[in-house]
Formats: C-alpha cells, sequence, structure tokens
C-alpha cells in the first residue's frame, strides 16, 4: 500500500461561493487558508482544509461603498461571524470511487463552531506530483444559525427572502509535500 501526501496550494486553490434570493443572487470567493489531501494506492483517503472567512470577496456588487456595507454584513453574526470564527473546516470522513476520477466525498463541515455531515461529488486528477481536485457542496446555512431572512424561521418576508441553500465550488490544486 503506498499513501501519498498532498499539501493544498492555497495561492492556487480557491472556493466560488453563489448566494440566492428571491430577486436574484450574489457570488463571490472565498480563500482556502490551508490543508491537505492523501491518496493511498492512487485513491483519495482522506484529507481536511481550512478556509479563511475573514477573506470573503464579493463579485458581482461593484459600487465601493455597498460591496463593503454587504461584505461586513456576510461577517458579521448574521452569517459566518468572521471576528469570532476566522476560519471554518472541512474533513473527508469517506471517499467513494464513482468512476473515473469522480469520487463520491463524504465529510465534516465545521461553520461558527457547528459541524454537520456533507457529501458531495469531486473529480480528483493526478498529474506527477500535483493533484487538482474540484466539488460543489451545496450547504444549508441554517444548520449553522445563519438564520438571516430565512423563510424557515421568519414569516412575510416576500421579495427579501434568502434561500437556506448556498453553493461552494471548491478549487484545489496540491502537491506532494
Amino acid at each position: 500500500m503506498s499513501a501519498k501526501n498532498f499539501a493544498i496550494v492555497s495561492t492556487q486553490s480557491n472556493i466560488e461561493w453563489v448566494g440566492r434570493k428571491v430577486t436574484g443572487a450574489h457570488n463571490g470567493t472565498i480563500a482556502i487558508k490551508e490543508g491537505s489531501l492523501t491518496l493511498h494506492d492512487q485513491q483519495i483517503a482522506g484529507g481536511a482544509f481550512t478556509i479563511d472567512t475573514t477573506s470573503i470577496r464579493i463579485l458581482d456588487v461593484t459600487d465601493p461603498a455597498t460591496n463593503a456595507q454587504f461584505a461586513g454584513h456576510l461577517a458579521s453574526d448574521d452569517f459566518f461571524s468572521s471576528e469570532k470564527y476566522p476560519t471554518a473546516n472541512f474533513e473527508i470522513t469517506a471517499a467513494t470511487p464513482v468512476n473515473g476520477t469522480l469520487y463520491r466525498i463524504e465529510g465534516q463541515l465545521t461553520i461558527k463552531g457547528i459541524t454537520h455531515p456533507i457529501a458531495f461529488d469531486a473529480n480528483v486528477q493526478q498529474q506527477g506530483d500535483t493533484l487538482q481536485a474540484t466539488g460543489k457542496l451545496v450547504v444549508d446555512r441554517t444548520k449553522y444559525e445563519m438564520k438571516f431572512r430565512s423563510g424557515n424561521f421568519f414569516q412575510n418576508l416576500g421579495d427579501t427572502l434568502i434561500y437556506n441553500d448556498f453553493d461552494l465550488d471548491v478549487h484545489i490544486t496540491a502537491k506532494v509535500a
């Protein structure tokens, strides 16, 4: 059994997020601070990464004042509580090969100190000493005490309703450690 550890290259890895509301959507990026992936016999066997919640950027709001206000709101206790919880974490608990480079990844996602299981499909490709992994996580924000304008907790929100699920499109580049 041959094992290889890959360190995530944070400057070549990131997460693109999308949050939706009744009247549209917002999108942006968030940085991966650090992490690693482990392969046993050329297959994903484990891994974890840390997300820097203080790095949240909004890409679709071009007015600087509005963008800063929105970023401040995402960092507030209504959403990520970035001052109290500057990081979020994901840890792989199982990786099942589906076909070719596709895996079903199961793991534990921790946001604001709250941990829940999550599963998603990921494409993992190795070329020499470099590993590329991409996957899309759909996260129910209400499980992590992000209830602001959620229809599960507030009535008569009309067009101010924010949907509970948000998407995290994860793009990881890792190199043999």
